[in-house]
């Protein structure tokens, strides 16, 4: 399987291409902007795109949204209770002084459990809600792309409209603790890590794995 990161965007999101070998069907992750580097990513490995998932609908994960829908025709996919989120991103970007033009719906509303595939590469979806209302995580053998729900050290922001800690954790208890530990996490900014990582050095986490925190 081919995997790509590329960090796009001003507010540096990791966008995620992930590509069948044989068939060359590629799946593209949070297209967070610099919309021509995540074309010619998906040229040079002579990929072509069978969906665009996005983890969540904050505007700084849909900025090269709009143009790679454009160019590759491929179906946009989203949870379904993220709808208001991606319906907001115009105005959530005026609000810090940045432009994206109003995506359109998704073309494909997605649930806990369901699957996306491109080629051999199957994406099962994983509803952790907490940071948005309709984030997701997308899970492939010991590969989980996690969004913004949990980082190497620390766990997403619940201060925006949407947001609830409480939600949030039992997301990251419920969901991904379990995964084994040497699954790989990419998040949606900064480095990769692990499961095991996090529950050993998590301070945010480790309340989970020692029971001071439960609700």
């Amino acid at each position: 399987m081919i995997l790509q990161t590329l960090l796009v965007g001003p507010l540096g999101v990791n966008c995620y291409i992930l590509g069948d070998e044989n068939t060359r069907e590629a799946i593209v992750i949070d297209p967070g902007g610099n919309a021509r580097d995540i074309l010619n990513t998906l040229e040079q490995h002579r990929l072509k795109v069978s969906a665009i998932v996005n983890t969540h609908a904050h505007f700084d994960h849909v900025l090269a949204l709009n143009d790679l829908r454009a160019a590759t025709h491929a179906p946009f996919l989203l949870h379904a209770d993220e709808a208001p989120i991606l319906a907001a991103a115009e105005r959530s970007a005026g609000a810090f002084g940045m432009y994206v033009k109003q995506p359109e719906a998704a073309d494909r509303l997605l649930r806990d459990g369901d699957h996306v595939t491109a080629g051999t590469i199957t994406l099962q979806v994983l509803h952790t809600p907490g940071h948005t209302p309709g984030g997701i995580c997308l899970l492939q053998d010991k590969k989980v792309f996690v969004g913004d729900t949990l980082f190497q050290g620390s766990v997403g922001r619940t201060d925006f409209p949407g947001g609830d800690y409480a939600t949030l954790m039992r997301s990251i208890r419920d969901k991904l603790l379990p995964l084994p530990e040497d699954t790989v996490v990419y998040s949606g900014h900064g480095p990769a890590t692990t499961i095991g990582e996090e529950k050993q050095l998590n301070p945010i986490v480790r309340p989970l794995i020692t029971g001071q925190w439960n609700v």
